[in-house]
């Protein structure tokens, strides 16, 4: 604080006599630098994390605490719950890497984009011949990832009859390809995730009860980003350091203003959203700070002008 303090107060010093006004305001500007300075040291120690993944809000805690315990146990199943955009497919990855598997192959498949007709064939196979365009035989992924896991994202999507089939995969820890007779052994560890209420859909009648049990052992939630608001600004240093380095742009830090306006807003693409503000900031802004006028039309009424001061 001294340093900041001698580092504002310099110019004043040499003009005698002094404003007593200017040398308030010099105060009070080294007094916020070193606040900001102090605030982007803390969340650079913090932004440890749980591998890629960023977050110092007690919910995050919570996930990080859940995480760490699985990397010492042989869980069949984990389902991932949370809005679109929050970064449930980092999670899924980030159990496979430091889990028991993580020598062996990470399948994904997302759900909502395969066709109803091609989804089990894509996930258990298929013998040739088993149906028209079967020219050949076809290992399925479950098959595929044997020692490893599989990432069945969006599952909330997947038909009735292919939950059924699931289910029984889960039950028994086999299945039988498209038009075969040999059952094959399961051996990987399935994470499904959704943005789906499954609970909400078992009542509506579009989800297996039996099914959400068996996907649901162990699982893990991640909040929207309206909800972690303290994750904003660590998020934001993240995104300038990595996107910036990558696209040869520098920020040094965010200004108040704008960081009031990000905290401000209810972030409906959530994690996501952020990542394309700062990246949208990184090639519009002309500056060597993240300015208000940076950020995106809907964002700037978020939050009244003031003096910008660089973050660090």
């Amino acid at each position: 604080r001294d340093f900041c303090l001698s580092r504002g107060l310099g110019d004043v010093y040499k003009r005698q006599p002094f404003d007593l006004r200017e040398v308030t305001l010099a105060v009070e500007k080294a007094l916020e630098q070193h606040r900001l300075e102090h605030e982007v040291r803390y969340l650079r120690s913090a932004r440890a994390g749980y591998g890629s993944i960023i977050g110092q809000a007690p919910s995050m805690q919570r996930l990080f605490h859940t995480l760490r315990r699985l990397e010492q146990v042989q869980a069949p199943t984990v389902l991932v719950v949370g809005e679109s955009g929050v970064g449930k497919d980092i999670i899924a990855h980030a159990i496979h890497e430091a889990g028991p598997r993580k020598s062996g192959p990470m399948m994904e498949v997302d759900c909502a984009s395969l066709p109803e007709q091609l989804i089990e064939s894509e996930l258990f196979g298929h013998e040739k011949g088993a149906f028209t365009d079967a020219r050949q035989t076809k290992r399925g992924l479950f098959e595929v990832a044997r020692g490893g896991s599989i990432f069945l994202d969006e599952i909330g999507e997947m038909s009735p009859p292919t939950q059924a089939r699931m289910l029984r995969v889960l039950e028994n820890r086999t299945f039988t390809p498209v038009g075969g007779t040999q059952e094959v052994s399961v051996r990987v560890r399935l994470i499904a995730a959704t943005h789906r209420n499954l609970a909400q859909m078992v009542t509506e009648g579009t989800f297996r009860q039996d099914l959400l049990y068996r996907l649901s052992v162990i699982q893990t939630e991640l909040a929207p980003l309206r909800e972690r608001t303290d994750d904003i600004a660590l998020l934001v240093e993240f995104f300038v350091d990595s996107l910036g380095e990558a696209m040869g742009r520098r920020l040094h830090g965010i200004a108040p203003d704008a960081l009031d306006a990000l905290c401000r807003y209810p972030w409906p693409g959530n994690v996501r959203e952020l990542r394309n503000v700062v990246e949208r900031a990184l090639v519009l802004g002309d500056g060597d700070v993240l300015q208000l006028d940076d950020l995106p039309p809907e964002m700037l009424h978020a939050a009244p002008r003031v003096a910008a001061v660089a973050g660090g």
